[in-house]
């Protein structure tokens, strides 16, 4: 059972502390929630440091098709925000929860205001939020809630956010920075973009890490993004898929996280080099 009272925005920040931090990301409910709670527990296994727990949205705008698939695997199964909610409280894993979901179910679990869903999702243990289709400019409500209940409030960098966005994104966001590492939709890749070193070169100096996600599925692929200046990786249609095969996925889920995390910590061990090996 996990802890009532959320470890915050604090200890996501902590998770990226003792060296590159691997944040998997798994569709809550997908095939059912108690599938969920063992896979999670596999993921922490094989060293996830903080996990991204999707709270299943009928219109993913910024998910691929692996994603969508599990998403629609949950919702045929029964997901819902209260079940969603439940599910994180049932977590036997002390590693920061992250929820990755859309504004539109913020804002109706609460007729209108963000506030009720934030204060449960804290009392849950639920630590921080991505919301991929809420703009910075927009965010006040949402990131005054999180402020107020000490949730992170993630926003995500992509190729194409302007300067004058990327300066207001990094003053006002918490927890990690989310670099979108190409254009288009999440979905496993098998290069990493010269777009991820272009959007972390462009990022300013700010005391808050960053973490690169879209396409990442291989502990290769983390070596390079974390040579290239990155704080952590974020990997998630590699293991949707591995959920929709249904075949040993505890296992699988636990040596493709290890595989990534081991990648990761390589390159930021890689003393000898003196210049990131980009791919």
């Amino acid at each position: 059972m996990r802890e009532t009272d959320a470890m915050g925005e604090r200890a996501i920040r902590a998770a990226f502390e003792g060296g590159p931090a691997l944040v998997p990301y798994v569709v809550a409910g997908d095939p059912d929630p108690e599938a969920t709670e063992a896979y999670v527990e596999a993921l922490v296994r094989g060293g996830a440091d903080v996990v991204e727990l999707g709270l299943p949205f009928s219109e993913p705008i910024a998910d691929g098709p692996t994603i969508e698939s599990g998403i629609r695997r949950a919702l045929d199964a029964g997901m819902t925000p209260s079940r969603y909610l439940d599910l994180v409280a049932d977590l036997d894993v002390d590693v920061p929860i992250v929820t990755m979901t859309y504004y539109n179910l913020l804002f109706r679990y609460g007729d209108g205001d963000v506030e009720p869903f934030v204060a449960d999702a804290a009392a849950a243990g639920v630590d921080g939020l991505i919301v991929p289709d809420l703009p910075v400019e927009e965010s006040g409500p949402l990131r005054e809630a999180c402020e107020q209940h000490d949730l992170a409030l993630v926003f995500i960098v992509a190729p194409t956010t302007t300067e004058d966005r990327i300066e207001r994104i990094v003053e006002q966001a918490s927890g990690f920075v989310y670099v979108q590492a190409r254009l288009g939709t999440t979905g496993a890749r098998a290069d990493v973009s010269e777009q991820t070193y272009e959007s972390l070169d462009r990022l300013p100096d700010a005391d808050v890490p960053t973490a690169v996600g879209f396409g990442v599925s291989s502990g290769e692929q983390a070596r390079a993004i974390v040579a290239g200046g990155a704080d952590g990786v974020v990997a998630g249609s590699v293991f949707v898929d591995i959920v929709a095969s249904g075949e040993n996925v505890a296992d699988r889920l636990e040596r493709t996280a290890a595989d990534i995390k081991a990648g990761a910590t390589e390159a930021s061990s890689a003393s000898s080099v003196s210049e990131p090996e980009r791919t």
